[in-house]
C-alpha cells in the first residue's frame, strides 16, 4: 500500500560542496520514494555562511523552528575561508552548536563499514582495514565545545585563555546507556574512550559507564584511554565494535577513522535526541567531511557520506528499512562497478565520475527491479 503521508524534511545545504553533496543525496532518496511508494518534503532553509550573508545570522531563529518541525533534518556542511575569523562574533559553527542544543540532539552516531572493493583506496594495508564494521557514538551536547570559556591577560601581562570541560552523570548515563543498547543489537562489544588518568570529568565518565554495565550484562565493556585507543584504531580497527567517548575525543577519533574506508567523503552521521515524530526518531544528518570549498562548484565531491547520511535518515527517522537497505545496496553496487569520484580513484581500472553522476549511477541501480534486500546492523533501533 502506498503511504500518502509525507515525510517532511528540512534542508540545510550550508556552504561550499554541501550544496552539490546534499543534491545527491536528494535525489536518490527521491529514487527510494519513487521505487517503495512514498513521499518527501523538501524544505531547503540557509544555514552556516550563506546565512550569514544573507542574515547576519548563521542561522536564524524561525529557520531552528522550522527544523524543529520537520520529521528530520538533512544537513551539507558549513563554513570556507570568507568566513574562517576566529576572533568573529558570528561564525559559520555557531550554527551547528544552535541545532544541537535547540533540537535536544545528544547522541552522534558515526558508522564505518570498510567496503570490500575499496580495499586499495585506504592508505593502510588491506589486511588492515579488512572487516571494520565499528560504530562511533559521540555525546554531542556537552564537554568543552558547550564549557565556559575566558581569554584574559595574566598577571605578567601575557596572554592567556581557559576552557572549561563539564559533563554531568546524567549527561553521561544517557550517552552510555544508549551505546550499551546499540552494542547490545551489533556484536555486543562496547568501548568507552576516555582519559580517566588526568581528568575528573574522564573519571566520572568511566564510573558511570563501569555501573551502568551491570544492567548489560550481555554486552563486553572495556575501557581504553584515548591517546592509545587512537593508536589501536588504525592498528586493529577491526577489534572494536561500538565506540563511545565524549564531544571532544568523538570529533577527533571519528576523522582519523575516516582513513579506514579511504576517503573522509565516505563517513556518514546522524544526529539523535530522545523526540519521536510520527514516523520515527527525529533527527540530524550529514556528512562527516567539511565544506571543501576548494573543490566547490566542480562536480568532483564525493557523495557518498550524504548519501548514506540519507541511509539513516530512512532508517531511524522515517522507520523504512527497506528503502535503507535498498539505497545501502545500490551504493555498493555502483562502487563494486567501478565507479569512483576523483577521491577514490586509484588506477585505471576504475572509472571516474562526477558527484551527479555518482549519484545517477546509485538511482538507477536502485530503480531497478530485483535489488537485493540486506540486513544491517548499523541501524538497529535503540
Amino acid at each position: 500500500m502506498t503511504d500518502q503521508t509525507p515525510y517532511r524534511v528540512t534542508v540545510l545545504a550550508g556552504d561550499g560542496v554541501g550544496p552539490e553533496v546534499t543534491a545527491a543525496a536528494q535525489s536518490v532518496v527521491d529514487g527510494c520514494a519513487e521505487r517503495f511508494g512514498f513521499s518527501v518534503e523538501w524544505q531547503p532553509l540557509l544555514a552556516g555562511g550563506v546565512a550569514i550573508d544573507e542574515y547576519g545570522s548563521a542561522l536564524r531563529d524561525e529557520d531552528l523552528d522550522a527544523c524543529a518541525a520537520s520529521d528530520a533534518v538533512l544537513l551539507g556542511a558549513v563554513g570556507g575561508p570568507r568566513w574562517d575569523d576566529p576572533q568573529a562574533s558570528v561564525r559559520p559553527e555557531q550554527a551547528l552548536f544552535a541545532l544541537r542544543r535547540g533540537l535536544g540532539l545528544f547522541a552522534n552516531l558515526r558508522p564505518v563499514v570498510g567496503d570490500p572493493t575499496l580495499l586499495d583506496a585506504s592508505p593502510l594495508r588491506p589486511e588492515r582495514v579488512r572487516g571494520v564494521d565499528l560504530l562511533i557514538v559521540r555525546e554531542l551536547t556537552g564537554g568543552l565545545y558547550f564549557g565556559d570559556r575566558s581569554e584574559s591577560r595574566s598577571a605578567d601581562g601575557g596572554r592567556a585563555a581557559v576552557d572549561t570541560l563539564p559533563y554531568t552523570e546524567a549527561e553521561i548515563r544517557r550517552i552510555v546507556r544508549l551505546a550499551f543498547q546499540l552494542a547490545r543489537g551489533r556484536r555486543g562489544r562496547l568501548t568507552s574512550v576516555d582519559k580517566a588518568n588526568v581528568l575528573a570529568t574522564s573519571r566520572l565518565w568511566r564510573t558511570v559507564a563501569t555501573e551502568l554495565g551491570g544492567q548489560f550484562r550481555d554486552v563486553i565493556l572495556e575501557h581504553r584511554l584515548v591517546d592509545s585507543f587512537a593508536m589501536q584504531l588504525i592498528t586493529h580497527p577491526a577489534a572494536f565494535d561500538v565506540v563511545v567517548t565524549e564531544n571532544l575525543f568523538g570529533d577527533i577519533l571519528s576523522d582519523e577513522a575516516s582513513v579506514l574506508t579511504g576517503s573522509l567523503g565516505m563517513l556518514p552521521s546522524g544526529s539523535l535526541g530522545e523526540r519521536r515524530t510520527r514516523h520515527g526518531l527525529f533527527g540530524l544528518y550529514e556528512p562527516v567531511h567539511g565544506s571543501a570549498p576548494d573543490i566547490a562548484g566542480q562536480n568532483v565531491a564525493n557523495p557518498i557520506g550524504a548519501i548514506r547520511s540519507a541511509v539513516m535518515m530512512l532508517r531511524w527517522s522515517f522507520d523504512r528499512n527497506d528503502a535503507a537497505n535498498a539505497l545501502e545496496d545500490a551504493v555498493r553496487a555502483t562502487l563494486a562497478a567501478g565507479l569512483r569520484t576523483a577521491d577514490l580513484v586509484r588506477d585505471r581500472t576504475t572509472q571516474p565520475v562526477g558527484t551527479r553522476e555518482f549519484a545517477e549511477a546509485v538511482r538507477q541501480r536502485l530503480l531497478m527491479s530485483g535489488t537485493p534486500i540486506r540486513a544491517t546492523r548499523e541501524g538497529a533501533h535503540a
